[in-house]
């Protein structure tokens, strides 16, 4: 799964995804599509936009890909090229929000933040470095949780390093809402903090 502003590090092996990598590098803006897998359509609905930021080729083929994500798509045709999955995909973005329905957004948004931050800070250290090693820090909150149209980078931060499974971490990536997005990562912030406490 990828998320906006999360790094997306990749190892390419097949090669299939190689020459895709490889026709990425050949664009201007370097960029792919990233959607988890599907039993029946082979690929989800909504996914993300990587920019290749690196790449690190080897001399059997593989390459490590050093990636982040930019912003979310859905998908309007599944279809393929060459072996590997493409499609034709329309950008998906927060609905704006005013007033005093933004009043009560801002409250939501410091709560789940906090409670976002606490939980972070109560893991076991090692696990805390592994993911600070792969992801980088929780990123500050943001003062205008409105200003990105895909909503604050804390929130995709913490939605990859919640031990989810992929299929329960993609409804977040195709929410317009960020009222829904901090509420349910709030109840999933809930549930661990209760389940560590029995």
């Amino acid at each position: 799964m990828a998320y906006p502003t999360v790094p997306c590090p990749l190892h390419i092996f097949e090669p299939c995804y190689r020459l895709m990598i490889r026709r990425c590098m050949e664009t201007v803006t370097k960029q792919f599509g990233m959607c988890i897998g599907d039993p029946v359509k082979g690929f989800a609905d909504y996914g993300c936009i990587l920019e290749i930021r690196n790449v690190e080729f080897f001399a059997d083929g593989r390459s490590v890909v050093d990636s982040i994500g930019k912003r979310r798509f859905k998908v309007i045709q599944h279809s393929q090229r060459d072996g590997y999955n493409t499609a034709d995909i329309e950008y998906i973005e927060d609905q704006k929000v005013i007033g005093r329905d933004y009043a009560e957004l801002l409250v939501l948004h410091d709560s789940v933040y906090d409670h976002a931050y606490m939980w972070f800070n109560s893991l076991k250290q090692l696990l805390k470095t592994r993911i600070l090693s792969h992801f980088g820090p929780m990123p500050v909150k943001d003062p205008d949780p409105k200003a990105n149209p895909n909503g604050p980078a804390w929130c995709w931060w913490v939605l990859a390093v919640l031990p989810l499974e992929s299929r329960a971490q993609l409804p977040f990536l195709a929410m317009t809402s960020l009222k829904d997005r901090l509420n349910g990562i709030r109840r999933v912030l809930t549930f661990m903090s209760r389940t560590r406490s029995r």
